[in-house]
């Protein structure tokens, strides 16, 4: 396996970490308007995020940077072609990122909910926009012979991709549902169980099309699988939710974001970015890529610190792995 060829691999499971970690956080910001019922109730679903949220991000920073270095050209190509979708992702991140932390400062009622209404938005938009964007990835997009995006943005939102994006916010939603189940206790936890459980239903209908359409469209065998395993992994986590083994149901329903974005990666290699236009202008892994001496160094680079990183992650969520519930807020919340 060529150098290039391991780094397409590389930035897939980047981007798989980032979709299973920031997936279920967008669900929580998307629950605190249809799960909790009122302030302490939002202030439990943040918390259930709070120490790690912002470490989850960082996948999507690896993933970034992972393309910008091993594959310029398709890290160009994208970020020109999408860029206004690609912005609108980045302010949402951005302001996010300020409502975690200014939500709490000032106690004003008028403030916190103006602040709750951005988590709720700046978690919806990207979780749809980021189906949309992968959608037109894995599709193909308006691409010249000279590497360029030559469409518009009415071209992004073709129905492959909407459904795509409706795709993304559902799973997402579900998975966060599910966390929220796992992470909390009393009546929220109960009604986080029933909430996944129609969340979960949803999602398969959607999921199914979806992943049938790229299936029938760009899929081999190794494709085939992939959706397989999403479908029953999918189908289980809704059995386990229903059931109240929240554990297992996460479990589930993370593999069903792995095995579902695995299974867009497979269907778009041996191409990072087809044309719509020729197939002969298509990016592709050795059309876009570094030279080998660039992918060499970031490969000891990559191979020295990635463990770090992990085993970092991995102690934080052991450190904040208890549940929690309305009587560890404060009245003054």
């Amino acid at each position: 396996m060529e150098l290039h060829d391991v780094w397409f691999v590389l930035i897939a499971v980047l981007w798989i970490g980032y979709f299973f970690l920031e997936g279920f956080d967008f669900g929580i910001g998307v629950l605190t308007k249809l799960l909790a019922r009122n302030r302490k109730e939002r202030r439990v679903l943040i918390n259930t995020i709070g120490p790690v949220w912002d470490g989850n991000e960082v996948w999507l920073l690896s993933a970034g940077g992972a393309t910008f270095a091993a594959f310029p050209e398709w890290y160009a190509t994208l970020f020109s072609g999408f860029y206004l979708p690609l912005l609108l992702i980045l302010v949402c991140l951005i302001v996010r990122g300020v409502a975690f932390e200014y939500r709490a400062k000032r106690p004003e009622e008028r403030w916190q909910r103006n602040w709750e209404h951005a988590i709720f938005w700046t978690s919806l938009l990207p979780a749809v926009l980021w189906g949309v964007a992968f959608g037109n990835i894995v599709r193909g997009v308006k691409i010249d012979a000279e590497m360029e995006y030559v469409g518009n943005l009415a071209d992004l939102l073709n129905p492959y991709a909407i459904l795509g994006g409706l795709v993304t916010l559902t799973l997402f939603t579900f998975h966060g549902a599910v966390f929220a189940a796992l992470k909390t206790v009393g009546d929220i936890r109960a009604r986080a169980r029933k909430q996944a459980f129609g969340l979960g239903l949803l999602t398969a209908v959607l999921a199914l099309g979806f992943l049938s359409w790229t299936q029938l469209d760009n899929g081999d065998g190794a494709s085939l699988g992939a959706m397989v395993v999403a479908v029953v992994a999918l189908v289980g986590a809704i059995v386990a939710i229903r059931a109240g083994r929240e554990g297992w149901s996460f479990a589930l329903s993370g593999l069903t974001v792995v095995a579902a974005v695995a299974m867009l990666f497979l269907t778009l290699f041996p191409n990072v970015m087809p044309s719509s236009l020729n197939e002969q202008w298509n990016l592709t892994v050795t059309n876009a890529s570094s030279t080998p001496y660039t992918l060499k160094i970031m490969t000891w680079c990559a191979g020295i610190a990635t463990p770090v990183v992990l085993l970092y992650q991995g102690w934080t969520y052991w450190v904040f792995r208890k549940r929690i519930g309305t009587h560890h807020i404060a009245d003054a919340h």
